[in-house]
Formats: structure tokens, C-alpha cells, sequence
């Protein structure tokens, strides 16, 4: 067959956040004091995020990304330079602490700008990445539809489509014109983290969903359907990939419940060349799921990124092996459950133990699959 890892995902991935490093935050801190300019503050990014790649590359990883250091937020930050989209601020006790948080909403009619930061970004990343691959991470079309639209307070008092039908034309249309802009810009390992998913299998979004009125698994039929659509003109030699988990705030966690609600409309979705799965404690559920794929590849996410304790590797073999019972082991790969740093703050484990955890992932990865 020959080898197989040489398109994404690969054997051993990531998902694609790290911990920002001490000159990163106190440089992001000084800017929104306002005591260093715009400029000044891309200036330590750009260092960063070169340094990052250069560790990347070093650790043996096959695609690296910028460690969404230039984000405060995983999804926010893209979302947030849409057209048609608000920002505001609010605070929130959701992941189980008080914290202050930012969210968004529709507010006018949405699209895609040419002028979007991401796409200058990706380009600064795939020039220091080259010759190795450059993946690029952005939210999913759904959180947008979930949180945006459909659980906004702001939306329902001002709304701005006639119907959700509409709103999802301009949704599809707008994720169309992100594909194809990326893709222009030179990205092949394209990933949409979209954990909205999880609001339709945790009961108390269910619930939250109908207050608003909607019902949960008609909701699901509608995210398949505009993902399906969002991926329609993908081109075939760029790998798009799914992420999926329950929340990483500060390694706190937002969504209870398992895949078996989501499996069989999010496996359908054939135009992701493969899915990242949170795996990486009990609330995962078991593996059964996983005989919906088709012929797409599942990551499993069995490294957590929550804390720093390191897996043990024969544990981690033992659980590929057993997954390997719903899906081919040819189809598996290995990554850690999530990003490092999924929002600025970061998760409460250290740089060192981030980079014991990307290790580990590689060293099972080679133990398992000859093709690592």
C-alpha cells in the first residue's frame, strides 16, 4: 500500500493551539493597557509564532500551525471578522468558574471579506513552515448558527433573517467563500473546530435549544446539511478535517454526554478527509460510534491537554486497540484531545509537559502503525 501518513491527518497530529509563551502575554497585556502599538505587539507574534513552528518541526510533527497565537480566543477572533457579525462582552459561569468572556451575534446580513486578517495570517505561517505542511484552524459554520443565532438574546430581539433557510444560504455561502479563500491563498490541511455539535446531545442545551424554539434533532439534520453544503465545492487536494470536543476553557469543560446522538449525520459528512475526537476521559463514552465512518480517518484524541500528568503508553495502545474493533486501525491516528490553549489563558499544564505530551503521541504512533 505503501505509506499512508503521507497525507493528513497523519499518524500523529495535533489539533492545533499551544500555550502562549510569558513574552507573548505580557506583550498582549501591555497592548490592551495601551502601552505598546499594534505594530509593536505583531512584531513579538511573529516572533513567537517562528519559534513555535521551528519546535513543531523538531518534535517531528508533519503539519504545523501558528499555535493560534495571534487569537484570544479559538473561534471568536475569526467569527469576529465576518461581515454581519457583533462582538460583546459579558461574563460567564458556563465551564464551572466566573470569568469574563466575549461572545458574538448576527447582526446583519453574513459574509465572507476578502480583507479577513486569518487569510495574512496562514500566509505568514505557510512561509516559515515550507517546506512542511501548514494547517490553518478556524471555527465551523455551526457555531455560528448555535451561538450566534439561535441562542442569542441580541439575535431574537433584532433579528435579521425572515427564516432560518435564509440565514442558512448566507451561512453556507460565506464558509464556500472561506474554503476557496484559504485555498487561494495556498492552505491544503484546512480544520473546522466545531464544538456546537455538542449542544445536541448535552440536555441542558437540548433544553435550551427549545426554549428557543427549535427542536434539537431537527437542529442536527440542519448542521449536516449545512456542513455538507459549506464543503460542496472543496477542492480535491485540500484535506479538510473536523474537530470536535466538549469545551477547553482554562481546562475546564462545557458539554456533557456521548456521540451517539451526533454519529451518523456527522460521519455521513464524506467531504472531511478526517475527524478529531475528544477521548480522553469517560465522558467520551465508548468507541461504538465509530462504526459510522466511512472511509474517513478518526484522530483519536486520547492525550488530554487538561492537565500536565503524562499517559501511560501501553494504557493508550490498549484503547487504539479496542477502537479498532468499530473501525479499521488503518483509518486511526493519534493526536492529543485538544488544543494546548484553546483561549489565551491557556490550560494548566506547562510548556515542558506540552511538548512530554506531543512526544508521546509520536513515540505510540510509531509503536503502533508502521506507516508512522
Amino acid at each position: 500500500m505503501g505509506n499512508t501518513n503521507s497525507k493528513a491527518p497523519f499518524r500523529y497530529d495535533t489539533v492545533g493551539s499551544f500555550l502562549r509563551p510569558e513574552a507573548l502575554k505580557d506583550a498582549r497585556s501591555k497592548y490592551t493597557a495601551g502601552d505598546i502599538s499594534k505594530e509593536e505587539l505583531q512584531e513579538v507574534e511573529d516572533q513567537a509564532i517562528i519559534t513555535l513552528i521551528e519546535k513543531q518541526k523538531a518534535a517531528g510533527l508533519l503539519a504545523v500551525t501558528d499555535g493560534e497565537f495571534r487569537r484570544r480566543w479559538w473561534h471568536l477572533d475569526f467569527i469576529a471578522g465576518l461581515n454581519g457579525i457583533t462582538v460583546y462582552d459579558f461574563q460567564t459561569t458556563a465551564f464551572g468558574i466566573t470569568t469574563n468572556a466575549q461572545g458574538t451575534y448576527v447582526s446583519g446580513p453574513l459574509s465572507f471579506s476578502r480583507n479577513h486578517p486569518f487569510l495574512d495570517h496562514f500566509r505568514f505561517t505557510q512561509k516559515h513552515a515550507s517546506p512542511t505542511l501548514a494547517k490553518q484552524t478556524i471555527p465551523g459554520p455551526n457555531m455560528i448558527f448555535l451561538d450566534s443565532l439561535i441562542l442569542s438574546k441580541q439575535y431574537h430581539e433584532n433579528p435579521v433573517y425572515l427564516s432560518l433557510e435564509t440565514f442558512k444560504i448566507d451561512l453556507i455561502n460565506t464558509y464556500q467563500d472561506i474554503i476557496q479563500a484559504f485555498y487561494d491563498a495556498g492552505c491544503r490541511y484546512l480544520q473546522l473546530d466545531d464544538t456546537s455539535w455538542g449542544g445536541l446531545f448535552d440536555e441542558r442545551f437540548r433544553k435550551l435549544i427549545q426554549a428557543n424554539g427549535l427542536d434539537a434533532d431537527q437542529l442536527l439534520t440542519d448542521f449536516q446539511e449545512v456542513t455538507e453544503k459549506s464543503l460542496e465545492n472543496k477542492p480535491d487536494d485540500l484535506v479538510v478535517t473536523f474537530h470536535f470536543c466538549k469545551g477547553n476553557f482554562q481546562s475546564h469543560w462545557l458539554y456533557n454526554g456521548t456521540y451517539e446522538t451526533i454519529a451518523q449525520n456527522l460521519f455521513s459528512i464524506t467531504a472531511f478527509d478526517g475527524f478529531f475526537l475528544e477521548y480522553d476521559d469517560e465522558r467520551s463514552g465508548g468507541f461504538e460510534p465509530l462504526k459510522e465512518l466511512k472511509d474517513q480517518r478518526v484522530v483519536l484524541g486520547l492525550i488530554t491537554t487538561k492537565n500536565g500528568e503524562l499517559e501511560d503508553p501501553l494504557v493508550i495502545e490498549k484503547r487504539i486497540k479496542e477502537a479498532s474493533k468499530f473501525v479499521p486501525l488503518d483509518q486511526i491516528c493519534l493526536s492529543p484531545q485538544c488544543g494546548f490553549a484553546s483561549t489565551q489563558e491557556g490550560n494548566h499544564l506547562t510548556e515542558e509537559d506540552q511538548w512530554k505530551k506531543i512526544k508521546l503521541v509520536e513515540t505510540i504512533a510509531k509503536n503502533v502503525w508502521h506507516d508512522a
